[in-house]
């Protein structure tokens, strides 16, 4: 009985450890990721949605079209995806407030597309590589947050299209340490189940 006793805490102990290293491992490619911008010319620029509200964007949403707006003004693509579907007791969708935001800063309508159903990253980028497939495109320069870039990274190759990660350095989550480090810590369970479950399309 002793010995399986030792038997069972030894494995127990390794379990642990093992699952230590793989989240430490995982937390450590978020924050790599998270500093990393990969913009280049491309087909697409896609801004991931955030709140919006009573019309306004959010200071996150503004911070992720106002660089895409940069982008664009790089000449880095030709046409701008904007993703957001509405949220519980919104009259109108994040993608929408987008595009207005997005054609006051000089992107013309036509450069515009919405997709404004997807409530969650999975379903926005799903629906994200659907248009790009209608119209034969495969690159996309992703927009969003410093910690979201891993995550994205991995859905849209799953999905089918060639991503470039180009974070916001002005969102207000990445001065906040203390909800940047919460956003980061959730980053480091979401990328990984997404990198073992989320199945190839």
């Amino acid at each position: 009985m002793a010995k399986a006793g030792r038997t069972m805490r030894m494995l127990l102990t390794s379990t642990i450890a093992t699952a230590l290293v793989f989240w430490v491992g995982w937390m450590g490619a978020v924050l790599l990721w998270s500093t990393l911008d990969q913009a280049r010319p491309a087909e697409s620029i896609v801004v991931l949605g955030a709140a919006q509200y009573d019309g306004h964007p959010s200071p996150v949403l503004r911070a992720r079209l106002d660089h895409a707006v940069d982008l664009w003004n790089r000449h880095m693509a030709g046409v701008v995806i904007l993703t957001g579907g509405k949220g519980p007791g919104d009259t109108t969708s994040e993608a929408a407030v987008g595009r207005g935001y997005v054609k006051r800063h000089g992107i013309p309508d036509a450069a515009i597309l919405l997709e404004n159903e997807g409530r969650t990253t999975r379903a926005s980028l799903l629906a994200v590589s659907r248009m790009l497939s209608d119209r034969g495109m495969k690159t996309a320069i992703l927009v969003s947050d410093p910690f979201h870039m891993l995550r994205l990274w991995i859905l849209s190759r799953r999905f089918g299209f060639t991503p470039y990660t180009s974070p916001t350095r002005t969102s207000p989550i990445s001065p906040n340490r203390e909800e940047r480090w919460r956003y980061m810590l959730g980053e480091s369970v979401k990328a990984p189940m997404t990198f073992l479950f989320e199945r190839k399309m």
